[in-house]
């Protein structure tokens, strides 16, 4: 994104109620065809859209607004404030307590997505985890170990890293996602978090 694409982007967080081709181009000194150019060009990134028709003396005007996908382009702090919670949630309740309760969390979400699972067989449970698993950000595949026959869930982005490294009972979390929807034993035998390339879940059948 150019430097003046940027400064639209901070006129128009600036004015939440939007803002017309005339309003930008006056407050950035630039002309009326430049910046309907860079809006053409947010628009189609999502980041802004066309507002409400102000009725005047004169023609109509039109105002650009931020969409979700704009402001949500600005910095965020979602991972401090994921970190500070889980710091203080582990402090609080201790971290056994603290591992059941990731694993009450997995099970939950697991009990939203059982209608995927149902009336399924254990390989098909397992390519329908490794979708739902991707489409978590968790970027997953299924492996089958050749000596063994067995079935192992390789997930090579940990969608939480920074914080599983400092509180590794995170990772109870996907354990018990991952056991409730298959609804079969399953054991972690590599992990990111502690320093292994990739997440390894194998499947007990």
């Amino acid at each position: 994104m150019g430097n003046r694409q940027q400064q639209i982007l901070k006129l128009l967080l600036d004015n939440r109620q939007g803002l017309s081709i005339d309003q930008v181009a006056n407050a950035l000194s630039i002309s009326r065809n430049a910046v309907q150019q860079h809006f053409a060009g947010l628009e189609k990134e999502g980041l802004v859209e066309t507002g409400q028709l102000d009725k005047t003396a004169g023609r109509p005007v039109r105002r650009f607004v931020l969409t979700e996908k704009g402001i949500d382009s600005f910095p965020k702090q979602y991972a401090w404030f994921s970190g500070l919670l889980v710091a203080d949630l582990k402090s609080t309740m201790g971290s056994e307590p603290f591992k059941a309760y990731l694993g009450k969390l997995g099970n939950a979400l697991a009990q939203t997505l059982s209608h995927r699972f149902a009336g399924k067989t254990l390989p098909q449970r397992v390519q329908e985890l490794t979708a739902v698993m991707t489409g978590l950000g968790f970027e997953a595949k299924v492996i089958e170990e050749p000596a063994s026959d067995e079935l192992v869930v390789e997930a090579v982005n940990c969608i939480y890293h920074d914080l599983a490294q400092t509180h590794q009972e995170i990772c109870e979390f996907d354990k018990a996602l991952i056991k409730a929807l298959l609804s079969t034993e399953i054991e972690l035998v590599t992990c990111m978090a502690k320093g292994d390339h990739q997440c390894r879940f194998k499947i007990q059948p």
